[in-house]
């Protein structure tokens, strides 16, 4: 604990994964989150823009910095070296976190479960890692996890039941498990170190509507669960302020999917080829075995797989024989018996390498060009860029579904959206959807509309609570993810960084701005973990 602290915990900031008024207040009224309800009536409550892109692996990171993506380096879950991908983790992450800077000033923290912060860095506290790390993770300090499973009797990142290879009371046990987990991990960490900053994240909050989206008894369930962890915390605890805030919002999807690769392929800007390689889509993550089976059932499948990449060679792809199957109305049940890695071995992909331009992924939300001396095959002239550029900005804006209505909000070059030093790994082209209600697609299945791939998806507004000595339901609060990180600094007296992009909240005195130490970054460290890619799968973030 600081010597300039006389005690306790100053501020808890508690983070609800897509988490938004039109999702909590449904819940308030039924009486399922009490501990919330009783928290909402006593503080200042307002929605929390989001950043682009509205995504955990960007937008918890540019939360706890401070800092645009442009500044942070971190734009969606994959990050690229050339055409070669792997999941971001916290050494992608090029800028301190709130914590750090609070360590500096002799701070102590506690943070658990926040999503991309493995592998931690050091700072003065404890740090348990959270979503996108391995199931057994580094902590901060070492022995923290071990510490943990000797005296709550177990401590996961991970449910053992997994979606769809579970009954619905063992996911519902699964996810109650887990959350359990967190308060429990975190009320133990705050008795034994007495930090002056806690930090906790819960994430079932926006899993169970990726999974469960129209399952209002599941998403109760998960709710409830959080509720009574938030309400044990806040009984264990009395912080000067408490902030309860999300990274983005969840809603309905009540547009259309755009395929942006198909289009993008009828335009003559993408190439496409099949078999294995590429984008990471159906093909290169068979090549990771992320669905494994028996040795038989192994052999089995490369014989099939060949034949399918084989198959693909020649244009017999997994979506033509999908076309076929639906228009006979058999595709559904064709699915559930032929293996995945099946389908996905002899999937169309987009050649990176011989295309003007393309999506990557489609949680990166937006087209990136394949330029000369910036990608390992580039095939646009430096010169040629903005030309290119602008001519695909205005094809992408004059998009239209079906239905006449507008595809995208804005279509923007990307530096009116990112800036900062790790500006060239964002998009080239960031593209907007109409309202966030148009699913963007990466993957090429022969059209560029069809139904939405998910019936609930991420939107731009999250929430924020804030209460504490003189702020109460009546006080101006609202503002932007950035403002987050800002606001706990002035919580404790402290100037903002002076290359955050946010500033405090109206809930603190402004405490003016200061350089802090330049960061060091460490070299990137790979993820390469198959378990998190699967989960990443599941969840529909990779195709």
């Amino acid at each position: 604990m600081s010597d300039t602290d006389s005690g306790g915990l100053r501020t808890l900031l508690i983070g609800l994964d897509g988490v938004c008024l039109p999702v909590l207040e449904p819940l308030i009224d039924e009486e399922v989150v009490p501990h919330i309800a009783a928290l909402c009536d006593e503080s200042a409550v307002a929605p929390l823009e989001s950043q682009l892109p509205p995504w955990t692996p960007s937008a918890w990171p540019s939360l706890y910095t401070g800092k645009n993506p442009g500044k942070h380096g971190v734009y969606d879950f994959l990050t690229f070296d050339g055409y070669d991908w792997d999941v971001v983790n916290r050494s992608t992450v090029k800028a301190r976190a709130v914590w750090e800077l609070l360590s500096l000033r002799g701070y102590e923290s506690l943070v658990v479960n926040v999503p991309v912060t493995h592998p931690p860095r050091p700072f003065d506290g404890t740090l348990v890692p959270g979503y996108m790390a391995p199931e057994d993770p580094d902590c901060h300090p070492p022995g923290t996890l071990g510490e943990l499973r000797d005296e709550l009797g177990d401590y996961q990142l991970y449910a053992d039941a997994s979606h769809g290879d579970s009954t619905k009371p063992e996911r519902v046990a699964s996810y109650r498990e887990l959350i359990r987990m967190r308060g429990a991990a975190f009320r133990y960490l705050l008795d034994d170190r007495e930090p002056d900053f806690g930090f906790l994240q819960f994430q079932q909050t926006d899993t169970v509507y990726h999974e469960y989206p129209d399952d209002r008894e599941m998403v109760r369930a998960v709710y409830g669960a959080v509720d009574r962890e938030i309400g044990a915390i806040l009984d264990a605890c009395e912080p000067d302020i408490t902030l309860l805030v999300s990274d983005h919002g969840l809603g309905p999807m009540e547009g259309r999917e755009f395929r942006c690769n198909e289009f993008l392929r009828d335009r003559e800007y993408a190439e496409t080829a099949a078999g294995s390689g590429g984008m990471p889509s159906w093909a290169s993550l068979a090549d990771t075995q992320l669905r494994t089976d028996d040795a038989e059932s192994d052999a089995e499948q490369s014989v099939a797989e060949h034949g399918s990449q084989l198959a693909a060679s020649v244009g017999i792809t997994s979506q033509r024989i999908a076309a076929v199957l639906d228009r006979l109305g058999i595709k559904e049940q064709v699915a559930d018996l032929v293996p995945t890695d099946v389908i996905r071995a002899g999937t169309e992909r987009v050649d990176f390498a011989a295309s003007t331009a393309y999506m990557r992924s489609r949680t990166e939300m937006g087209v990136r060009l394949n330029v000369e001396g910036r990608e390992p095959d580039g095939v646009v002239p430096p010169d040629e860029y903005e030309s290119v550029r602008a001519d695909l900005i205005e094809a992408l804006s004059a998009v239209r579904t079906p239905g006449g209505r507008p595809c995208f909000e804005q279509v923007l070059p990307r530096e009116a959206v990112f800036e900062g030093p790790h500006i060239q790994a964002a998009p080239d082209i960031v593209t907007v959807p109409a309202a966030f209600d148009h699913y963007l697609s990466a993957s090429l299945r022969g059209e560029w509309f069809a139904d939405p791939s998910e019936p609930w998806e991420h939107k731009r507004e999250g929430i924020v609570m804030a209460a504490g000595d003189g702020i109460g339901p009546r006080t101006e609060i609202g503002g932007h993810i950035f403002d987050i990180a800002p606001t706990i600094l002035a919580t404790f007296g402290l100037a903002v960084d002076a290359t955050m992009d946010g500033d405090p909240l109206p809930i603190v005195q402004p405490t003016g701005r200061t350089e802090y130490p330049t960061f060091e970054p460490v070299e990137t460290i790979e993820t390469n973990d198959e378990a998190v890619e699967q989960r990443l799968t599941d969840l529909g973030y990779l195709e």
